[in-house]
């Protein structure tokens, strides 16, 4: 049970045991097991290197939970395989950790001393023998000891006591076990302290620097346990007089000695030995040793963290032992106390940091700082109190900023002993609140928090401490950006940039965005201080980035006054400085402007004014609980939010709505007025370059709307106008739509006004000019404030009355006040008179929709005024689109929309005007990508508007449409996908917008992708159809031009873009689902199948739906689909046209450029002529195709043999490999491209023969190519094509005259692939031969297909070359190369092209192959290792081809590999294997000679017996191979005698008797003559007991038994005895072969007959052996009575009569 335990612990832990018995290989001699196979294979019972640690590691787990279900189990496992060491076990501490886990595990009862003993010395002894320290074995190790004190401490003291007096070497580790020990078992430890230190002390005067630290180290562990014992017994001292004087010893050994040493880990281990000591030693001791000891830990506390948090800790027990102790007064006065306060202080400063870095290190030094703070505190409170008091005065930041912090922590701590300093701390920190330093007013953020929570703060202090928080939390990202901001509005210090840290400040707003709440949430009392004095925080500028956190502190204090009797506004009436509710409400509506704007401000804002509600009108607080959830829930999530790429313009909108729904609610003119003084005041809060400044001319504009006095307003509009900026756009729009929405009330007096502005604008003019004359201060650009001007116009006109707004506009239009605008040159002034313009055609829409319409005049002209300003000229020239001209020229694209909308109806020159103005954006380029689809987009929408406000009838409908679409041509045939793209949406939107006008959505196709268009266009499109009749409205089929409409799109449905044949597809369904809808002639009624031609529409519509859903379909199906549908849905005539077109096409171009043609003008005429073959029947016509033009009968060959020669598209079957696999398209092409080769190669006269020579090598390769490729189809059933390429095949041979190739094909009848490749070797051997100048360029052309991804082509490929390298002795060049690519694939994929390289490298003519042998003989080494049975098969036999011409020195590197390979394949189930690979192993015989001649011989014996056993194999040719190669060996052998066997007529008998009587003369030989070997035989020939074929298990059976029973060493004989005895057995009863049965039967026979002999022997040697065994009991030599154990007992009396 233990012995398998203990192998499986091993086999888990890493060690890899060996097959046999697992006691007997853990008792062995050492043999190390590899643990990866050759070349980093895994093997059977091997692991990969890299797996090794996971599963090492799941192993430790799985017996850490295994031991304590079975503690004594897993340690005896343990125990068994840890002998040997580390040397002998690499996992040494996985195996120590188990057993540490075991130990603890055992109950008490269990833990025998003895057993706890061994396991001791088992792990002592490791230890002892390294020296290394601190080593995870060792750590592991001293676990494990650990573990055993827990259960005997005196056990393990006294084995590591045993030591002490050892090596030096060997103490550090020890001390550490005892310093581990003390840790874990405190209680028994201290007890047991003093005889450690009788140990430790004589030896500490000697002890090394190196081991200082271990020994100090241990000191520290024992104190901490005499600590803990203490605390956990006190009413116990476990310390007499001399345990104390040894403590006394050593703690003035450390002072003295050890604590001025240079080592920093010595002074370091000494002072934390010392910090726990302080409190265990006498107090007059520790009072003289204050001075030495109190500067080296301060020292220390001034290194780096990891150092400083230990020096401080050891400070903290100090300070504490020294006063704080119960025995007596403090051993230190609070002067002497002042050096380490100065000290410390600043280093509170250093590790306060909140950086990450300061987490774990910075952190824990703090807090050791202040417990030594906390101590001095608690002995001299007041003391410390004006200590840092005056600390705070100094101008030392370090010194202020770790005073602050100290005081902060100590605050909570002292507070009865400080509540007299309360006014001193409150003049401190009012003193430091306006400090420039960073660090200052963080810690004075933190401390003003705990100063709040304990009543430190009220009145004006308190009111100067919350503003400090709320001025530091209004620091914006943007400040934090903005170093001159932050200088001038923060940071009024000229070292500025040297002290300011942005990671700093933000965390500096952080804490005080927190502190703020805190005080509003947490602390009742600060709710007096903060309401309503922190309203006013709400209205100064320097606040704003605040504002959000005041809102939440006001939210909070109002949910809590909401509970209290007093209202809000009692006490907000009450204070005479506080802001009032019309400047809150003004401010905060403003403040609403950015939706995405930190801290959540629009939504805080939204809920505070629901709480404020009481300090307004009545019924404002009603409105906003139910409008401003709406609110909220818009802006609820940011993400969604920034999706809307108009969602800040939309919430403008909102905040809009939101103010003038409230005016209305108020209904108070007072009220209202003092609110826009509200807003006319907070001008000077917001910079003119941010929206809120915009937004504020909108909230003013819109509460003037809602004012009758018109002084008033006047007053207001001047205001606006003078606290605005013209030059900044976004200033100028807000302002420009203020006006807009004062006009809606006060129209005139607005219009009024922008014609005073207007007339100072024309002096403005006159003042720049002279300005270039003198030196005078430059005037605002006239050009912004014409741009204001024009938005201000047009937004005047947006929101006027529409009643009133008719007679304004055409006397603005009329008076020409827009010409004056044209001459603006800056972009963004542009944009804002054109969209001036378009505001004012959308006035004019606006109107009608309330049933006022109305003309606009000179509409003409404002349409001339926008394409002046969009730049562009009649020459339609593409060049500088900069990103504001684009943006320009959208705006201007969509002004143009609106104005062509409008009444009067477009006329033509001014249809044409637009058109060519804008047609040319479709070649703008793609980038800026999101400027230039919205002006495409535009653009698109215009022609939309144009061919619906176009026309009065359906003939000028269609005659606009067709007009249009003509002038998109040139893009929908561009050779720019972009634009092409471009062309074809347009046609498709225009299309649509028809189709809705002509059918009203009759024939629908489905949902088409179109873009929004305004309503307007819509109305302009549909305002005079009702007038009309419908059969006059709808024009007719024949004005579409449907035949050229069609022929237009029809190709770019093959187009290379997808998008562009996705969109052309439904451009044609489109065509003729409108064609269908409409009447046609007369004369051609009959000429169309309704039927026919709806179900070709339905068609088309489900190929469009298919091509939106899938992008990877087969486009040329697709394509064939549009076609077929498209020739059904034409009528006759449109037919005829496009036909004829078509072909007239090809006419021209073969005579006028017949002598010209290329490559791609063949590809494309052949295509056609190729596709329509096969439905020819007419041979004649075939056959005369191409024969009377050689230019283009030698260029239709070559694009014939360039289909012939194309790769077709393969499938993968698991049966059959690689099939070809032609579409149905592939496939007519294919059969035309054969009928057509026929044809060519039969009727081309001379022409086409002298084509055919002139391409032999071509065809011959694209032939042979594509028979392999169809022979693979001619296997799944399709033999149509390989039959049409056997009949070209057979003309081509006619044409060139090759008759014996011809009779070759004839014979092709079989499918399988060894007779078509065998087909293949035989015509090119025919062509090799008849044609021996073409085999160079065929054997070109052949190398290149070896490249091909069609696995049947390059088979066919290999087996030509295999023939054809034969041929080439007289071209050496290519036969290098050919032998290169050969050498290239036979790493091929295919197992047929594999061999068939091999088997043309072999066929390299005789004359040239020494050159190439090495190379040859390399590729079969190689190939010996094949995966594939087939290929292996070839390397052999190859082998014993190129042997009879290989050398000795090509053989001699690779001979010992090629043996290695021929033995793996000797035990192969196929006879022809087994027997080439015997026959090609006593080939090599030739070559064991020489230096390679012991390793040779050394190989031959290791394959003797497999030989041997083979000699009477079931298959002749293999008997005889190895009867052969055993005679070519013998001589080798080195056996006398063995030749005479082989002379003997037994050895070549079949009948068995005379085999195994010629095994037991041989046997006899090799026993008496080769003893040394047998050994490797018997086990050679035990492991044929398991072969597959029941003669050689028979075979093995007689040659074992023969062995044995001719060995005379019978100690060697032991061991197999028994292992086969009990094998024969079994075979005997249960082997179903009856020659095994008869072979066993036989064999034990003669095994039971030496058995009586071996136990005599064996007894005597038992006695012969005692007394060496006893000498040495570790001995490797087993006894016989051991042996007979491990190799399960030798057989009774009974068992062997039995």
């Amino acid at each position: 049970m233990a012995s398998s335990s203990a192998a499986a612990s091993a086999a888990a832990l890493g060690e890899v045991p060996p097959p046999l018995d697992p006691l007997r290989s853990l008792s062995s001699p050492p043999h190390p097991q590899p643990l990866l196979c050759p070349r980093g294979r895994a093997g059977p019972g091997r692991l990969p290197r890299r797996r090794l640690p996971v599963a090492r590691n799941a192993a430790l787990a799985a017996l850490r939970d295994i031991a304590p279900l079975n503690p004594m189990l897993v340690l005896d496992c343990c125990a068994t395989v840890s002998r040997g060491g580390r040397r002998r076990f690499g996992n040494m501490a996985g195996v120590f950790l188990v057993m540490a886990s075991a130990v603890r595990a055992l109950d008490h009862s269990d833990a025998e001393r003895e057993f706890l003993r061994k396991i001791a010395k088992i792990a002592t002894a490791e230890v002892v023998s390294s020296k290394e320290f601190n080593v995870d074995w060792q750590r592991a190790a001293a676990s494990l000891l650990v573990a055993i004190g827990s259960h005997d401490p005196d056990l393990m003291m006294e084995e590591i006591f045993l030591h002490f007096s050892g090596p030096t070497s060997a103490l550090p580790a020890m001390l550490q076990i005892l310093a581990d020990f003390a840790s874990a078992e405190a209680l028994q430890f201290t007890p047991r302290l003093k005889d450690v230190l009788l140990r430790v002390l004589p030896i500490l005067g000697s002890v090394r620097d190196g081991q200082r630290p271990v020994f100090a180290n241990a000191f520290k562990c024992w104190c901490q346990a005499a600590w803990q014992y203490l605390g956990d017994a006190p009413s116990e001292l476990p310390f007499d007089t001399d345990v104390m004087s040894f403590m006394n010893s050593v703690f003035e050994l450390l002072i003295k000695v050890w604590t001025g040493s240079r080592d920093l880990k010595v002074r370091l281990s000494s002072v934390e030995a010392l910090g726990e000591m302080v409190g265990l030693v006498t107090r007059s001791q520790l009072k003289s040793a204050l001075p030495r000891i109190i500067p080296t830990m301060l020292d220390l506390c001034r290194k780096d963290q990891e150092v400083a948090f230990l020096a401080s800790h050891s400070l903290h027990n100090l300070l504490n032992a020294s006063l704080l102790s119960e025995s007596g007064p403090p051993l230190l006065d609070f002067e002497e106390l002042t050096v380490i306060l100065i000290t410390l202080l600043p280093l509170v400063s250093v590790n306060n940091g909140k950086d990450e870095h300061y987490v774990s290190k910075g952190l824990k030094t703090y807090n050791e700082l202040q417990h030594c703070f906390l101590v001095i505190g608690l002995a001299y409170p007041e003391d410390l109190c004006m200590f840092l008091l005056n600390k705070c005065k100094s101008k030392d930041e370090a010194s202020i900023v770790g005073a602050l912090s100290t005081i902060k922590h100590l605050l909570p701590r002292l507070l009865e002993s400080w509540h007299t300093k309360q006014a001193s701390l409150v003049e401190i920190v009012k003193s430091l609140l306006e400090h420039q330093s960073l660090g200052i007013r963080m810690a004075l953020a933190e401390l003003i928090v705990v100063m709040a929570s304990h009543c430190y703060l009220s009145g004006q202090p308190a009111e100067l401490a919350v503003e400090f928080l709320v001025r530091h939390s209004a620091i914006t990202d943007d400040d934090l950006n903005d170093l001159d901001t932050l200088k001038n509005e923060y940071f009024q210090d000229k070292r500025f940039e040297m002290k300011v840290s942005l990671a700093g400040l933000s965390e500096l707003r952080a804490v005080c965005e927190k502190g703020l709440l805190l005080l509003a949430i947490t602390i009742p009392e600060m709710q007096l201080v903060l309401w309503p004095f922190i309203l006013k925080l709400i209205i100064p500028k320097k606040y704003t980035g605040a504002v959000a956190t005041v809102c939440k502190c006001i939210t909070e204090l109002c949910r809590h006054k909401l509970s209290q009797t007093n209202p809000l506004y009692t006490e907000f009436n009450a204070s005479n400085d506080t802001p009032n509710p019309e400047d809150l409400f003004a401010r905060l509506v403003v403040l609403m402007h950015n939706p995405l704007a930190r801290g959540q401000l629009a939504t805080q804002i939204l809920t505070v004014l629901c709480y404020l509600g009481p300090l307004f009108p009545r019924n404002l607080s009603l409105f906003w609980q139910d409008e401003v959830p709406k609110m909220k829930a818009y802006i609820s999530d940011p993400e969604d939010l920034k999706q809307d790429t108009t969602y800040q313009e939309i919430w403008d909108d909102m905040i809009i709505n939101f103010l003038a729904e409230s005016l209305d609610v108020v209904n108070d003119t007072e009220w209202v007025i003092s609110l826009g003084d509200a807003f006319a005041r907070q001008y000077e809060l917001y910079a003119i370059s941010d929206g809120h400044s915009a937004l504020l001319h909108r909230c003013l504009g819109m509460l003037l709307q809602k004012v009758d006095d018109r002084i008033y307003v006047s007053e207001k509009i001047d205001w606006m106008c003078r606290r605005s900026s013209m030059s900044i756009p976004i200033n100028r729009l807000g302002l420009a739509q203020g006006i807009g929405l004062v006009a809606a009330s006060h129209l005139d007096t607005v219009l009024e006004k922008l014609k005073n502005i207007l007339d100072n604008a024309g002096q403005s003019a006159l003042q720049r000019f002279l300005s270039f004359f003198s030196f005078s201060a430059k005037v605002e650009d006239v050009d912004d404030t014409y741009a204001a001007l024009a938005l201000m116009y047009g937004y005047a006109a947006r929101y006027a009355p529409s009643t009133v707004i008719e007679a304004r506009i055409n006397a603005l239009v009329g008076t020409n006040m827009l010409g004056r605008l044209l001459h603006v040159q800056h972009p963004t002034a542009k944009q804002a008179v054109i969209t001036a313009i378009d505001l004012l055609g959308r006035a004019v829409i606006s109107a009608a929709e309330m049933g006022i319409s109305f003309p606009l005049k000179r509409r003409d002209q404002l349409l001339e005024y926008v394409l002046t300003l969009m730049g562009r000229d009649q020459n339609n020239d593409l060049t500088d689109f900069n990103t504001e001209l684009l943006h320009t020229q959208s705006l201007a694209l969509s002004a143009c929309t609106t104005l062509v909308s409008l009444e009067p109806r477009l006329p033509m020159e001014t249809r044409n005007r637009v058109m060519k103005a804008t047609l040319g954006f479709f070649a703008l380029p793609t980038e800026p990508l999101s400027i230039v689809e919205s002006l495409i987009t535009n653009l698109i929408i215009l022609l939309g508007a144009i061919l619906l406000t176009s026309g009065e009838d359906g003939r000028s409908r269609a005659e606009q449409l067709l007009h249009i679409l003509r002038q998109l041509d040139p893009y929908v045939s561009s050779s720019l996908e972009h634009q092409r793209r471009r062309g074809c949406v347009a046609v498709q939107e225009v299309l649509i917008k028809f189709r809705n006008l002509c059918s009203g959505g009759f024939g629908a196709l489905g949902s088409y992708p179109t873009f929004t268009m305004n309503k307007q266009i819509e109305q302009g499109g549909t305002r005079s159809l009702s007038s009309l009749p419908s059969a006059f409205i709808l024009p007719s089929r024949d004005s579409l031009s449907m035949g050229e409409r069609t022929m237009a799109y029809l190709p770019r449905c093959a187009d290379t873009d997808a998008e562009v044949r996705k969109v052309a597809i439904q451009i044609i369904a489109l065509f003729f689902n409108i064609s269908l809808s409409l009447p046609k002639q007369k004369a051609y009624v009959n000429d169309i199948d309704l039927e026919s031609s709806y179900s070709a529409l339905s068609s088309l519509e489900e190929l469009v739906s298919i091509v939106r859903r899938e992008a990877s379909v087969d486009q040329t199906e697709v394509f064939q689909r549009v076609v077929s549908s498209v020739c059904i849905l034409l009528s006759k005539d449109e037919v005829k046209q496009s036909a004829d077109a078509s072909i007239q096409a090809i006419i021209m171009f073969i005579i006028r450029r017949g002598k010209e043609l290329r490559e791609a003008d063949v590809s494309r005429i052949t295509q056609s002529l190729l596709s329509s073959a096969v439905s020819l029947t007419d041979k004649h016509s075939r056959q005369e195709a191409f024969s009377q033009h050689k230019e283009l009968a030698l260029l239709f060959l070559e694009y014939t043999l360039s289909i012939l020669h194309k790769e077709p598209v393969t499938i993968s079957s698991s049966e059959k490999g690689d099939i070809t696999s032609e579409s149905s398209a592939d496939d007519c092409i294919l059969q035309a491209t054969m009928f057509a080769l026929n044809a060519f190669v039969r009727g081309g006269g001379k022409i086409g023969k002298h084509a055919v020579e002139q391409s032999y090598p071509s065809v011959l390769s694209g032939l042979i190519l594509k028979l392999g490729s169809l022979h693979g189809l001619a296997e799944l059933g399709r033999t149509e094509l390989l039959r049409s390429l056997l009949v070209a095949f057979q003309s081509f041979c006619e044409c060139v005259g090759d008759v014996e190739m011809g009779k070759i094909l004839a014979r092709d009848e079989e499918t399988e692939k060894e007779k078509w490749v065998d087909l293949v070797q035989e015509v090119a051997c025919s062509s090799s031969v008849k044609r021996p100048k073409e085999v160079l360029p065929t054997c070109v052309i052949l190398s290149k297909a070896l490249n091909r991804n069609q696995r049947a082509e390059r088979e066919a490929a290999a087996a030509a070359l295999s023939e054809f390298i034969r041929h080439i002795e007289k071209e050496p060049t290519l036969l290098e190369q050919m032998v290169e690519e050969l050498c290239q694939h036979v790493s091929d994929d295919s197992p047929t092209v594999r061999s068939l390289c091999l088997r043309g490298l072999v066929q390299i003519p005789e004359s040239h192959m020494l050159k190439y042998i090495q190379q040859v003989l390399g590729v079969i080494l190689a190939l010996l290792e094949d995966p594939n049975e087939s290929v292996q098969l070839t390397a052999v036999q190859c082998l014993l081809t190129v042997l009879n011409l290989s050398e000795q020195e090509a053989v001699d590197p690779i001979l010992i590999n090629l043996l290695i390979r021929l033995r793996n394949l000797q035990v192969s189930m196929n006879t022809k294997m087994r027997s080439h690979a015997f026959a090609a192993y006593g080939a090599l015989s030739a070559y064991g000679v020489g230096l390679q001649r012991t390793a040779f011989i050394e190989q031959i014996h290791a394959t003797l017996p497999r030989l041997i056993l083979h000699l009477h194999d079931d298959d002749l040719s293999v008997r005889l191979a190895c009867r052969n190669t055993f005679q070519l060996l013998a001589p080798s052998m080195e056996v006398d005698g063995l030749s005479s066997l082989l002379s003997k007529q037994y050895f070549t008998s079949d009948r068995r008797s005379d085999y195994e009587d010629f095994i037991k003369d041989l046997t006899r030989q090799l026993c008496r003559l080769s003893p040394a070997r047998v050994d490797s035989y018997l086990e050679s020939a035990i492991q044929a007991f398991d072969a597959p074929w029941p003669v050689i298990r028979a075979n093995a059976v007689c040659l074992v038994s023969c062995m044995l029973s001719f060995l005379d060493d019978q100690r060697f004989i032991a061991p197999y005895f028994s292992q086969v005895f009990a094998i024969l057995v079994g075979r005997m009863s249960q082997s179903p072969d009856a020659i095994v049965r008869a072979a066993a039967s036989s064999a034990l026979g003669i095994l039971i007959k030496r058995s009586n002999m071996l136990r005599s022997l064996v007894s005597r040697f038992d006695r012969a052996e005692p007394s060496r065994n006893s000498q040495s009991g570790d001995s490797d030599t087993k006894t016989p009575s051991e042996l007979q154990e491990e190799t399960g007992g030798s057989l009774n009396d009974a068992q062997v009569e039995q």
